[in-house]
């Protein structure tokens, strides 16, 4: 009966981690619709997939096969490495699920709808402050309202007007008010996507990073020349996300020239993975090796790989997701993260433990580096950009003061005594 729920445990993981369906089946190599059937226990699932599964949500395989027992008191882990300003007796806890099973069930949901809760906030958050899209339909609803207003003024006012003029004003009002209706389905349909799972390819830079995740961040054909970043890019719909794609593929085309992708294998199966011998081996900056280690094909590296670009406004350029890790799209992050603090340094290689507060505590190993783009004339002030290269950690050690301690965005972020803080976390209560 217990292997019958393991579908189920992997669904609830998966959605506590804030994946997508297609995201997770992407990363253990196999289809969404299969991974859709064992998430509804219409497939039975053990070996090395469970074991893949299991990694991709930093979770221990038992944790997804094991009955109620087991994953209550996770659960319960979790919750209390969670609490703010409390400290659970962890030593009593398999007792105190085993006598209070319904308590501990309470306890263990009352955990996962916080979590789920907190991620809406990041996630609306991110939209209500930076995104294009709301900013539009935002500026819609405005616009006609202020419109039905000023013509139901006109019409409120004393005084006989032209039977022509009424009906003229009469039309625009219903027209009006069925703009105003369209606006409105169309906002709440934008807000209630609040797990991220609408489609959000009318921006640009989502379209360009989705069409990057479709082919899996790797692009054969470019790399042995069989096609050009113009063909490629000529896939997407909009002539701004052309633009954007054409410039990445580029600079992926060029990275992919000088360091050929047999001889990188090579090299790592040599080296291992240390991104500063890499680069060195191929005499190219560590900002072209970085990204070029991000978007090796799947199983290349031992680990899951993401990816950051931003420019020196702090603004993200292009984001590749790795499991765990939560940056806001739309700018907002916290200014800890090595990718920011780089361009403080620039030309100066970070290599950082990062700890990311709030929900579970997640850790990563950060390789960041800021540089300048090429000048176009003499006197040119440098433009920088900085990468940042980011892998989970399998095994977290002990907290170090070599260990920076960040947050998605300061309004979910739990740490205290900030210096970074912009705003009061809606944590600061213990919520």
């Amino acid at each position: 009966m217990r292997d019958l729920l393991t579908g189920s445990r992997i669904r609830e993981r998966r959605q506590i981690s804030g994946l997508r369906q297609a995201e997770l089946a992407r990363q253990v190599g196999i289809s969404a619709s299969y991974l859709n059937l064992i998430e509804h226990n219409r497939r039975r699932i053990g070996g090395k997939l469970l074991v893949d599964i299991a990694a991709a949500l930093s979770v221990e395989p038992s944790m997804l096969t094991q009955g109620i027992e087991a994953t209550l008191i996770a659960a319960l882990r979790e919750a209390a490495a969670d609490s703010v300003g409390q400290q659970a007796e962890l030593d009593g806890l398999e007792e105190f699920a085993g006598r209070f099973p319904g308590w501990s069930g309470v306890l263990a949901q009352m955990h996962r709808r916080v979590v789920s809760l907190e991620r809406t906030v990041e996630t609306l958050s991110d939209r209500l402050t930076h995104d294009p899209h709301l900013a539009a339909s935002m500026h819609e609803v405005l616009s006609t309202a202020a419109a039905i207003r000023s013509t139901a003024a006109i019409l409120a006012e004393p005084g006989e007007i032209d039977d022509e003029w009424r009906n003229r004003f009469h039309k625009n009002l219903h027209q009006d008010a069925e703009r105003l209706a369209d606006s409105s389905k169309a906002l709440v349909s934008f807000l209630d996507d609040s797990d991220g799972q609408g489609d959000r390819r009318g921006v640009p830079l989502d379209a360009v990073e989705a069409f990057f995740a479709d082919h899996g961040y790797h692009f054969p054909d470019l790399e042995t020349g069989n096609i050009t970043d113009d063909a490629l890019s000529n896939n997407l719909d909009s002539a701004s996300a052309k633009l954007v794609a054409k410039e990445l593929l580029s600079v992926y085309a060029s990275d992919a020239n000088v360091m050929p992708l047999d001889a990188v294998l090579s090299v790592l199966e040599e080296t291992g993975f240390d991104p500063f011998a890499i680069a060195a081996k191929f005499s190219v900056d560590l900002a072209t090796a970085l990204r070029r280690l991000a978007f090796l094909p799947e199983g290349a590296l031992v680990r899951p790989t993401g990816l950051v670009i931003c420019d020196a406004s702090g603004s993200v350029l292009f984001l590749k997701p790795a499991p765990g890790f939560a940056l806001p799209r739309h700018g907002g992050g916290c200014p800890l993260w090595p990718v920011f603090t780089a361009l403080n340094r620039p030309l100066v290689p970070i290599r950082k433990r990062v700890v990311q507060m709030g929900r579970t505590a997640a850790e990563f190993e950060c390789h960041a580096i800021a540089w300048p783009q090429p000048a176009a004339a003499f006197g040119e002030d440098p433009v920088y950009r900085s990468v940042m290269l980011v892998q989970p950690v399998e095994e977290p050690v002990q907290t170090t003061e070599a260990t920076a301690q960040v947050g998605a965005n300061c309004r979910v972020c739990p740490k205290r005594g900030c210096t970074s803080r912009r705003e009061p976390s809606i944590l600061s209560e213990g919520f």
